[in-house]
This record gives structure tokens, C-alpha cells and sequence, in this order.
């Protein structure tokens, strides 16, 4: 087992507004040591010290995953699942044709 995964993976924007899904501990804080300097906020320094301990094995990744989504949120990041979305659009889709196919 994986314990610097998350459970579900974070969705934020980046750059030009790029999409970038970030699925693991590590993966969180490459990011966060790429944000510039400039831009840095006490968030992004508690996001980032919970990367470095859940890469020391001291906290779980659903609490750094916890701590990457108020930065995100703090920083107007935070993208909804695409992925996600699609999937409960599609379940809709395949409900109303099986209805219309009864009728």
C-alpha cells in the first residue's frame, strides 16, 4: 500500500489556468516549491510543512491532501474533478436513455 497517495487526488490550476491533478505527497509539494516566492502566504508555508512531515512518514497523506485544499482555496486554485464530473454526467445520460427506452 501507497501511504503517500491520496484518496482522491487534487485538481488545481496552474500557469495559465492549465489543469493539474495531483495524486500524491510528493507530487503536492514539487508544486508548492514551484509557487513563486512572491505569491508565498502563510498557507503555502503550512501546506508545505505538512508535505515535508507526511514525506517523513509524520502525518497521513488525507492530512496533507487537507492542508493542500484550504492553500488551493486560499489561492483560487482549486479546480472541480473534470474527470469526475464527466463520470456523473455520463451515469445521468445512460438513466434517461434507459427511461426513454421503457417508455
Amino acid at each position: 500500500m501507497n501511504h503517500d497517495r491520496f484518496e482522491e487526488p487534487v485538481t488545481v490550476l496552474v500557469g495559465m489556468g492549465l489543469p493539474v491533478r495531483l495524486e500524491t505527497v510528493a507530487e503536492a509539494y514539487a508544486m508548492l516549491q514551484d509557487w513563486p516566492a512572491a505569491s508565498r502566504s502563510s498557507a503555502h508555508t503550512i501546506a508545505l510543512n505538512a508535505c515535508k512531515a507526511g514525506i517523513a512518514g509524520e502525518i497521513d497523506a488525507e492530512t496533507v491532501r487537507a492542508t493542500l485544499v484550504a492553500f488551493a482555496r486560499r489561492h483560487d486554485i482549486l479546480a472541480p474533478d473534470m474527470v469526475f464530473a464527466g463520470a456523473r454526467s455520463a451515469g445521468r445520460a445512460r438513466v434517461h436513455k434507459q427511461q426513454w427506452l421503457k417508455i
